[in-house]
Order: structure tokens, then C-alpha cells, then sequence
């Protein structure tokens, strides 16, 4: 027999609700663990968005398949160190964003605005403190796609392929420096704040109505959990297929260094046509519903590890 679970039960935990000391190390851990697991899209999603049409990879597979056969399993993994400091600024996101949900539920503003202005605000404070690792991840990522085929940058020489990993991104580091100075490691921030805010706010909205949605229409013993991972899913979805042209933009911007976002949609254009709104999407979809899973799936689990005492018996599974 089924057992049913309490009506009044906690669908979101609130930030007041939870153990800091437990919630933060828990959600590095599991942080750093779905992007490691998940890297390789990211990587392969970036090539594709780059590259003038599709003279060198034609879709997700060829471009894994090309890659682990030209670079190897270190081929997807190019530039992993310098990206995984996003699980520093995810910790910044996260808390933006409960910090800013629960303050605004103070005001009694309706849940699933709170979760769209929360989603943009966290978006804003984590994409600061990220962007200069995700310029100079992005160039590494390029390391090794040949650059007769338009898909390399300046940064690109002979000499850095055939250093170290250390050494490759010290020396692009100096590069974009020399250039550019500071501003080069914030190039394409704007393009980043228009692709991302809009991307993190919707995707809250949209997790918390299709969380509303499923509850709906699916039985009450069916597990919380696992429609908020498929909520996740939804969400990753459907903010993916809205915001894909300018997600190619700001890699466009900040690998290839154009002056403009305007310049980067005209050549985008001028390159693609319409298949400017699907270029390197099938990677970004595959990527962002693993990933919108993933991450649900240990940032629910770990809000439930971590909630204080009083809450337990509210808490369903």
C-alpha cells in the first residue's frame, strides 16, 4: 500500500530553513562533480559555436567523435581547470539568489516572480566574478581545432598547443593582457549579462511552474523530488531553445573578439541565416537538460540533508 504523503508538506526550502555549514560544502562537492561529468558538452558546444558554418564539425557527434579522435579524452577536458572556479562564483549565485528569494517573500511577492527576479540577480553577481575565467577557459577550449577552418583565435599559436596546460594558460593570459589589458578578461561581459540573466531568471520561473504544473496533473505519491529534476529538465529546455543566439553571441564576442554585440549578429547573420537560432543548440540542449537535472537533483538533495530539525518531518521526498 501507498502510503500518502502530509498535505501540508514543504515544496521549497526556504534559505532560513537550512544549515549553512552543511549546505555550502555539500553543494561545492556536488557542484564540482556534475561539471566535471558534464564538461565535455560545454567544450563541444563552444567549437560548434564558434566554427563559420559547419566546415569542420556537423553537429554533436561528428564533434566528439573528431575530437577524442584528434586530441584524445584531455581534448575535452581543455581549459576544466580554469572553468571549475565556477563553483566559487555558484556559490555566490546560489546565495544571491535564496538571499534575495527569501527577502522578497518577506514582501509577499508571488513565488514564481521572486524566483524570476532572484534567478537574474544571482545571474548578474555570478557572471562578475566569472567572466574573465570563462574568456580564458573558452581560448583553451580552442587548443588543437585546426585553424585553417576559421575556428581558432588570435591567441592560438603553434608554440602554445605544444606547451603544458600550465604554461598554454599563462601564456594566453599574458596575450589577452598585452592586448587588451583588464578589459580583454571582461570582453563580452554585457553579451554574457544579456545571454545569462535573462537565461538564470527564466529558468527559475520556469522550474517553479512546471514544479506547480506536475503537481497538478501527477499523483500525490508520486516523489518530490524527481519532479522537481524533471521541473529542472523543463525549465533547462525551454530557456535553452528562447535565449540559444545569444548564448553563440557572447562566445563569438569573447573568443573572437568583435567590437559589438550588433557587429556579432550582423556577422552572425551574414554566416548562418536562420540556422543562427539551432547553431551548436543540439549540444546546448543535451547539455543544459543533463545539467538542469543533474544540478537539481544534488541542490534539492542537499537542501533536504541540510534543513534544520523542525523541519524534517515537513519535508517529503
Amino acid at each position: 500500500m501507498v502510503e500518502t504523503p502530509p498535505l501540508n508538506f514543504i515544496k521549497t526550502i526556504e534559505w532560513d530553513m537550512m544549515d549553512k555549514t552543511k549546505f555550502f560544502p555539500l553543494s561545492m562537492l556536488s557542484s564540482f562533480s556534475v561539471r566535471c561529468a558534464l564538461y565535455p558538452l560545454t567544450l563541444i558546444k563552444t567549437r560548434l559555436q564558434i566554427q563559420k558554418q559547419n566546415v569542420l564539425y556537423r553537429g554533436m557527434i561528428d564533434a566528439y567523435i573528431k575530437i577524442y579522435r584528434h586530441e584524445g579524452v584531455s581534448g575535452l577536458y581543455k581549459g576544466f581547470w580554469v572553468s571549475s572556479v565556477q563553483i566559487v562564483s555558484g556559490v555566490f549565485y546560489i546565495s544571491a539568489y535564496e538571499g534575495v528569494r527569501y527577502s522578497l517573500a518577506q514582501r509577499d511577492v508571488d513565488s514564481r516572480l521572486r524566483s524570476l527576479i532572484a534567478g537574474g540577480v544571482a545571474s548578474a553577481v555570478g557572471q562578475t566574478i566569472i567572466v574573465p575565467f570563462d574568456v580564458v577557459s573558452q581560448h583553451l577550449m580552442m587548443l588543437g581545432s585546426p585553424d585553417s577552418h576559421g575556428t581558432s583565435t588570435i591567441f592560438i599559436k603553434e608554440d602554445i598547443i605544444k606547451k603544458s596546460r600550465f604554461a598554454a594558460t599563462s601564456e594566453i593570459v599574458k596575450q589577452i593582457f598585452r592586448c587588451d589589458g583588464i578589459s580583454g578578461f571582461y570582453r563580452g561581459y554585457t553579451a554574457s549579462l544579456c545571454a545569462y540573466v535573462p537565461n538564470s531568471a527564466l529558468w527559475w520561473a520556469f522550474y517553479h511552474f512546471y514544479q506547480d504544473q506536475l503537481h497538478l496533473i501527477l499523483p500525490s505519491w508520486v516523489s518530490h523530488l524527481l519532479i522537481q529534476s524533471i521541473s529542472g529538465t523543463l525549465g533547462g529546455f525551454s530557456t535553452t531553445i528562447l535565449t540559444n543566439p545569444l548564448d553563440v553571441v557572447r562566445a563569438r564576442l569573447q573568443v573572437q573578439r568583435l567590437d559589438s554585440i550588433s557587429g556579432a549578429f550582423k556577422n552572425l547573420w551574414n554566416e548562418e541565416g536562420l540556422r543562427m537560432f539551432s547553431k551548436g543548440l543540439s549540444a546546448r540542449l543535451v547539455q543544459s537538460a543533463t545539467f538542469s537535472f543533474s544540478i537539481i537533483l544534488g541542490y534539492e538533495t542537499i537542501k533536504r540533508v541540510s534543513v534544520n530539525d523542525e523541519y524534517k518531518e515537513l519535508i517529503r521526498w
